[in-house]
């Protein structure tokens, strides 16, 4: 037996499929996703066995096989002598994985920079619409016209997670990440492109009505009183109605006007039902939704976007149209960008891409306190096949060094840019 105290050590050739090592080096020295890992496959070991090391740690309560053994033993009975060659292909491994890093940090920086220049132009028209309401309403149709362009221009696209400098002024960013996300929707629910538009302005639009809350009423922390409520709900039709008064298209009123209706008939404020809804109202209503879950008014009530899906899939399913919602799983993945999940190597991560294609294998930062954290670990799953997600975990429950490290965001927000992947 191993002493479970002391280190436990093998020579490179006595390590077998298996083994769970632990490599005493940086992550610069060796091409894997971690420093710790279970042996699954020979590809692996040759890895290992060409580091050039004389011996290797190993965990014998991780390990699924503990005896070392001989059968490739060299027949000297020595260690294997450092290779210069594998040496070599270990850096330009590990080269590449740093560029593709680079490369994904890039396309994260530049999705926020075009968020926060989207934001602007959301804050400047919601500002001058019922002042000079056609100069306003032709800049958010040129807006969207090139967001929408964007988006049916790309085919691999990733939707990136935006760190809170994107975001932008709070009051604006909840209508910006709704129409993201429902431009995003449309286009994998492939709906034509008069449409799209009319899905991205009505979404842009959809709180239009909010204008006539009193601050009091809309920002308050506790529960409203019923009259309170009345006041609130009256702002889908308030907002239909300055909608047309500013010249904005019926399809986009109607939106504004059902984005509170529910396919059941519970929703607000007609009781509309099944076929009576929109499918423009459709699509808003869901990610209208899916967004007051991550970002509600007040943070006590705020969940991840992993609890928002599945409170939408186990409770609210009936609420919204169900091809819709399951597209947007299919988009946004079943841990979408913002989720925190733990690996199956034991690590602790934060989703921060997605391609819109491949949900299931998303990119994530990787905690690890040996890296600095402007350097973190973007890991790969669609490039990493022994790694893969086991559960999500609740931002509040990390260790505080690992919540310093991953800096869940305050407010989630999406925006996209291509894939930088290589198909």
């Amino acid at each position: 037996m191993f002493g479970m105290e002391d280190p436990v050590y093998v020579e490179p050739a006595q390590l077998a499929i298996g083994m769970f090592v632990i490599l005493d080096l940086s992550w610069l020295e060796h091409p894997f996703s971690f420093n710790s890992f279970l042996i699954q496959g020979e590809d692996q070991l040759a890895t290992l066995r060409g580091l050039g090391l004389h011996r290797v740690r190993i965990d014998p309560l991780r390990s699924q096989v503990v005896s070392p053994t001989q059968a490739d033993q060299p027949a000297t009975g020595l260690p294997l002598a450092r290779d210069a060659e594998p040496e070599a292909v270990v850096l330009d491994e590990k080269a590449l994985r740093s560029e593709r890093n680079r490369v994904l940090r890039s396309s994260i920086a530049n999705a926020e920079k075009q968020a926060m220049k989207a934001g602007r132009v959301v804050r400047e028209t919601t500002r001058k619409l019922l002042e000079e309401p056609a100069k306003a309403t032709a800049m958010v149709s040129d807006l969207v016209t090139g967001i929408a362009d964007s988006l049916l221009g790309n085919s691999q696209m990733m939707v990136h997670l935006l760190g809170d400098k994107g975001v932008g002024d709070a009051s604006y960013h909840h209508s910006l990440n709704v129409a993201v996300l429902a431009l995003i929707l449309g286009k994998a629910m492939e709906v034509d492109a008069d449409t799209l538009r009319a899905i991205g302005v009505a979404a842009i639009f959809h709180d239009l009505g909010m204008a006539d809350v009193p601050p009091g009423v809309r920002l308050k922390s506790g529960a409203l009183t019923h009259a309170e409520e009345a006041l609130m709900r009256e702002h889908c039709e308030v907002g239909a109605r300055m909608a047309l008064r500013c010249g904005l298209p019926e399809v986009v009123a109607a939106a504004i006007l059902q984005h509170h209706e529910r396919l059941d008939g519970s929703g607000y404020p007609y009781h509309l039902s099944g076929g009576q809804i929109g499918q423009v109202a459709r699509v808003v209503a869901i990610v209208n939704h899916y967004d007051h879950l991550c970002n509600p008014p007040h943070a006590a009530a705020v969940v991840t976007p992993y609890e928002a899906l599945s409170t939408m899939f186990a409770r609210n399913r009936n609420w919204f149209d169900a091809a819709m919602l399951a597209r947007l799983v299919r988009v946004l993945g079943v841990y979408p960008p913002g989720s925190i999940v733990q690996l199956s190597s034991g690590a602790t991560g934060m989703v921060v891409s997605v391609n819109s294609t491949r949900p299931l294998q998303p990119m994530l930062m990787v905690y690890d306190a040996r890296i600095p954290k402007a350097e973190a670990l973007i890991l790969d799953l669609e490039q990493t096949p022994g790694i893969s997600i086991t559960k999500a975990l609740r931002a509040g429950a990390l260790p505080p060094a690992v919540h310093e490290y991953l800096s869940p965001r305050k407010r989630v927000a999406y925006y996209f840019g291509e894939d930088t992947r290589a198909d």
